[in-house]
């Protein structure tokens, strides 16, 4: 589910029986960033993903442990203020999250 800023997957991994079969992988939602180039130059690149990682830190108490979630930064995202991203971030795992409920 994407937004202005963001694009988000998910993938629960409840739903495998091969990793359900292994155990836990982790203690808690595991994330992916992909920050392309299109994003901008090296230093806006990384200061996006500080701001992403600050707000999926916020986010670990509040999804299931077995959410595997990969979060692309679109090219807005490098002019985005912090809460701009924020909001973005949480509509589009909202979204994401209601979809996975319908399928399973």
């Amino acid at each position: 589910m994407g937004s202005r800023t963001v694009v988000v997957h998910a993938y629960d991994t409840t739903t495998d029986t091969e990793l359900v079969a292994n155990g836990p992988l982790t203690n808690g939602p595991r994330f992916g960033l992909v920050v392309s180039k299109a994003v901008g130059n090296a230093v806006i690149r990384h200061r996006t993903s500080r701001r992403l990682r600050h707000v999926c830190m916020s986010l670990v108490d509040e999804l299931p442990d077995s959410l595997d979630i990969v979060i692309r930064a679109l090219p807005p995202s490098g002019q985005a203020t912090s809460a701009d991203l924020e909001e973005d971030l949480r509509s589009a795992l909202q979204r994401v999250r209601k979809k996975l409920e319908k399928s399973s």
